[in-house]
């Protein structure tokens, strides 16, 4: 890593470093594809759009999407999940959301519900897992015109049943809806067999590309209202409505040419002979060893699944007596490790495991990190904790 911080453990929140394809794909965007893409027939700007297809093209095939004008490139998950609800969801619906939510599912659902939307929750256990039996009786309480769920939690790590809930919803003729930030990379995702309507994904965190880009995949027969209206790269400039097709209707705008040229490169890199099956196992192993490590220190109690059980690479924990930012302050000025205290915006998450007045330190794994780096985070805690008895 670098001098000022050795050990990054705060991938939930960006993964860094890039790998290097990634870098080298950002700056070749800006210097060897400069045009604007979609607005002019001179070879910077074809070259641009060139690069825009095939990257949509193959972030599509990362994801299951069958067909890539189903993906629009957006500014992140966080706009994802604004189309996905707002372009949706109606006055008088209702839904039926998980309790472990981060606030880009949350806040939009409070705006929509004082317009008149209803919302029920589906309440978590104490691991933060939605039980697809409390789902279904949630759902079919009244009718549901969505069922909303995270991919994976920010806070616990904890692995939503997202095909199974995508069941229940369609039974119920209610869509399914997915935040997918911590999914993206992480999972390996495939939305047509996931089966669900809407996927917003997040391309900086567990898929290793730049910040600032992310996608959404929309089932071919949904067409929520776009949130934004102005130029696009295809034709019917002479409309004063947004074009109907695909992506160009939720692309509005000029895109961020370098950070898709680093997703489409991120995600090549991680499709490389299977890179991110070992990816994922490699983080498997280390956060399993870091929860298990973290849990046997006195006064420490670990959020979320089991030490060795499935979940994408984050475990957060709350100290009865050491506060979680002084924690992390002590981390980073003393050892030089990176990781997260607070909320991590999801106070919904936070109520559900008791934790709301506390928030935790969350540590969470990702491209880079070593099994020295997770044995030194451990013994980092264990001085810390000692210190604060």
């Amino acid at each position: 890593m670098t001098e000022l911080c050795p050990i990054y453990l705060d991938h939930a929140a960006t993964s860094w470093p890039k790998p290097q394809p990634v870098l080298d794909a950002v700056v070749s965007a800006l210097t060897e594809c400069g045009g604007n893409p979609g607005r002019g027939v001179h070879a910077l700007g074809l070259a641009a759009s060139r690069l825009i297809f095939e990257a949509r093209g193959d972030v599509a095939a990362f994801l299951g999407v069958p067909d890539a004008r189903d993906l629009a490139f957006l500014s992140g998950c966080t706009e994802g999940t604004n189309i996905m609800l707002k372009g949706l969801l109606k006055p008088g619906d209702r839904v039926a959301v998980s309790s472990m939510e981060h606030n880009a599912v949350a806040r939009p659902l409070h705006v929509l519900a004082m317009n008149g939307l209803e919302v029920d929750v589906i309440e978590a256990d104490e691991t933060g897992f939605i039980d697809p039996d409390r789902a279904e009786a949630v759902v079919r309480a009244k009718p549901t015109r969505a069922v909303i769920c995270l991919h994976a939690s920010n806070v616990t790590g904890t692995i939503q049943p997202i095909g199974d809930l995508a069941d229940i919803a369609h039974a119920a003729g209610a869509l399914m809806l997915v935040d997918g930030a911590q999914g993206g990379g992480h999972l390996p995702v495939d939305v047509a067999s996931l089966a669900v309507d809407a996927y917003a994904v997040s391309g900086h965190k567990g898929l290793l590309g730049p910040q600032g880009v992310g996608g959404l995949y929309l089932a071919p027969s949904l067409q929520p209202e776009e949130l934004l209206q102005g130029g696009t790269g295809g034709g019917s400039s002479e409309l004063p409505t947004q074009p109907e097709m695909r992506p160009d209707r939720y692309e509005a705008g000029t895109p961020n040419t370098p950070g898709i040229a680093g997703l489409g490169a991120a995600v090549r890199f991680l499709a490389e002979d299977g890179r991110a099956e070992r990816q994922r196992a490699e983080e498997a192993a280390l956060v399993g060893r870091l929860a298990e490590g973290l849990a046997e220190l006195p006064g420490i109690r670990v959020l979320g699944p089991a030490p060795h059980a499935p979940r994408v690479p984050v475990v957060s924990v709350v100290h009865d007596r050491v506060p979680a930012d002084r924690i992390a302050f002590t981390l980073d000025k003393r050892y030089g490790i990176a990781v997260r205290a607070g909320l991590h915006c999801a106070p919904w998450a936070h109520r559900a495991l008791g934790t709301l007045g506390t928030g935790a330190v969350r540590f969470s794994v990702g491209f880079g990190d070593t099994a020295d780096d997770i044995e030194a985070a451990i013994d980092a805690m264990r001085a810390i904790v000692k210190e604060g008895a």
